[in-house]
């Protein structure tokens, strides 16, 4: 049995390593990630983990967990801003007000699929046009969905959150080892 992890993120693989797993093998899937017209954000959220999940290749035995992060301002996708001008409208957006992020585990072995999504309200403080320009200025919104990681620089900007940190950053630990137990992945055997 190997575990795939469906992820370029290395949050998520710094975060599986809190619990003492390492990935055997690391494949990050290409999927369309355009959200239907008039889709929802936990559906699209939990929508693109799974088809992450079973776009990548593994044998029978093998345990694959992929994971989607979305944050969502009412009804609508903060997804990963193109450029520094989306990064800035995200961030305008959010500021002074509460969101959600919500991340979807999907651990799947063989034709079987575990599923989880793990939703997390967050507080943007308002942001004076000094603090949004040296965030943007810091480029930590590349490649983060709604422009922002609470992990880095952007947690000065975060002083309140309700729910789980953890998937925050990118991967809910507790439902994420309840999915890998659940598959048969053998979690805190090898931790002293």
């Amino acid at each position: 049995m190997r575990l795939i992890l469906g992820s370029g993120s290395p949050r998520r693989r710094d975060l599986l390593a809190q619990i003492g797993v390492v990935a055997d093998d690391t494949r990050p899937p290409e999927i369309d990630e355009t959200p239907a017209k008039a889709e929802l954000p936990r559906p699209y959220c939990a929508r693109m983990a799974r088809q992450k999940a079973w776009a990548v290749a593994a044998e029978d035995d093998d345990i694959v967990l992929c994971a989607d992060t979305t944050v969502a301002l009412g009804r609508r996708i903060l997804g990963k801003p193109q450029d520094i001008g989306e990064a800035a409208q995200f961030l305008l957006a959010l500021s002074g007000r509460r969101h959600r992020v919500i991340t979807a585990v999907a651990v799947r072995r063989g034709a079987r699929i575990w599923e989880r999504d793990v939703v997390t309200t967050v507080q943007m403080k308002r942001l004076s046009d000094e603090e949004l320009n040296a965030y943007l200025a810091t480029n930590d919104w590349q490649g983060k969905a709604g422009g922002y990681a609470i992990q880095g620089p952007a947690g000065a900007l975060i002083p309140w959150i309700q729910g789980s940190f953890t998937a925050v950053v990118g991967l809910p630990l507790a439902e994420t080892a309840n999915l890998l137990r659940a598959a048969g992945y053998p979690l805190w055997k090898d931790i002293p």
